[in-house]
């Protein structure tokens, strides 16, 4: 009887790994890509003599406010983003591209903040996914971000390539692996 107690209590501590999925951003990245755009502005000849201009949206840096002559300048600019983005091995997914430009005394001006936090339709979707292919695998919705525990590491890694390969409409980021 003692035999089978110790065990139970060797079996039942066996140890778990876990890691949170995120979807945030890297602000120092993104002041980079801010600056390089700027830069690159700068010095395009198609951008002299026009109202061409990118800042921030508002003080904690949570988007971009792009003005320019029109739609096709306004994508232009965007084009320089995602690619000075990809350049520094960031998501594309961060902006939110979806709001409408407005247009006032001659310039174009679209606001583009950025998508950040998994909401709950999210984080219930990446739960949904990672119980379809992983059972052994326990998913935790946690606020705006989801824990993913397992015994086995090989298990966490099989589910971080997984979700790395879903086309998902917003950026997921893993933190806190343990």
């Amino acid at each position: 009887m003692f035999a089978k107690t110790v065990l139970i209590r060797q079996t039942g501590d066996m140890p778990s790994f876990s890691f949170d999925v995120v979807s945030e951003y890297d602000k120092a990245e993104m002041n980079n890509v801010f600056d390089q755009t700027v830069r690159e502005m700068a010095s395009r000849y198609d951008f002299k003599g026009t109202p061409a201009t990118i800042e921030w949206l508002d003080g904690e840096k949570s988007g971009l406010k792009i003005t320019g002559n029109g739609d096709w300048q306004i994508d232009a600019i965007l084009d320089i983003v995602r690619k000075k983005l990809a350049a520094r091995n960031q998501s594309q997914k961060v902006l939110d591209t979806s709001r409408d430009a407005t247009e006032s005394n001659l310039k174009t001006t679209k606001e583009v903040p950025f998508k950040h936090g998994l909401d709950q339709d999210k984080a219930k979707q990446l739960t949904r996914l990672i119980r379809e292919q992983y059972p052994k695998v326990k998913p935790q919705i946690q606020g705006d971000a989801v824990r993913i525990s397992s015994a086995k590491k090989d298990e966490l890694q099989a589910v971080m390539q997984l979700l790395r390969s879903q086309d998902l409409d917003f950026p997921i980021s893993f933190t806190n692996y343990r």
